[in-house]
């Protein structure tokens, strides 16, 4: 699909997009042999882009849901050589990366694509996409307590957004409670903190959904990739609160 050119640098990782037009409007831009003055061209993953005479790499943007697996860093590469997500991805040529992160030992549903922008817009906390998380619990979860969890907890300072809790199960012999618990927000350990203030020590924990996507069909350490139709969703939920 073609895309603006300025888009494509700012993709690329070259400069920000205006920037980008700058060095357009400065003919420091080429395609396909052509210098480039105008800001409305448009290029596609076929064109060849010099910029200051190097080449700049347009990739096919893809987009992939996997299913975390525990004990795996949700990043590119780990300097205590750790497994990361993208170990998982050896034969995709594309450089992908995490939409967010999950925690070491958090499994669930993450989000990995090389689409730079749309990655940027659903981590930003205005676009309130919803993540479903299903945490054990250490204690016996308290009405009261599931009335905070859902008007906001007090952590690091700042109380957390409004949220959805429901208790899933209870073990009365080891005190355990299976709670499900929705936010918006992405909040560094966010879910265990907030089950912390509480006196809940979270156990394990698994994020469930993603907005409207889960894990269906998916066995942990296993991907697939989104549809064109999942693409779109996803691009409608960061033009619904603007």
């Amino acid at each position: 699909m073609a895309e603006r050119l300025q888009k494509v640098m700012a993709n690329a990782g070259i400069a920000s997009r205006r920037s980008s037009e700058k060095m357009i409007l400065e003919g420091k831009v080429s395609v396909n042999g052509q210098v480039i003055h105008e800001l409305g061209t448009k290029v596609d993953s076929s064109d060849v882009i010099l910029v200051n005479g190097q080449g700049i790499d347009v990739e096919k943007k893809v987009y992939y849901l996997f299913y975390k697996p525990r004990s795996v860093i949700s990043a590119v590469s780990d300097d205590k050589g750790r497994k990361v997500v993208t170990d998982y991805f050896k034969d995709i040529p594309e450089r992908i990366y995490p939409i967010g992160r999950l925690d070491y030992d958090t499994s669930g549903i993450l989000l990995l694509t090389n689409d730079g922008q749309l990655a940027n817009i659903l981590m930003h906390p205005r676009y309130k996409v919803d993540k479903v998380y299903v945490a054990k619990v250490t204690g016996l979860l308290k009405n009261d307590d599931l009335k905070k969890l859902r008007l906001g907890v007090m952590i690091d300072g700042k109380k957390t957004a409004r949220a959805k809790a429901k208790v899933l199960s209870s073990d009365k012999n080891k005190k355990t409670s299976i709670v499900q618990l929705t936010i918006h927000e992405g909040r560094y350990h966010q879910v265990k903190k907030m089950f912390k203030a509480l006196g809940y020590p979270v156990q394990k924990l698994k994020r469930e959904q993603y907005g409207f996507l889960d894990l269906t069909g998916l066995s942990a350490g296993k991907y697939r990739k989104l549809t064109n139709a999942e693409v779109e969703r996803l691009k409608e939920l960061t033009t619904k609160f603007k």
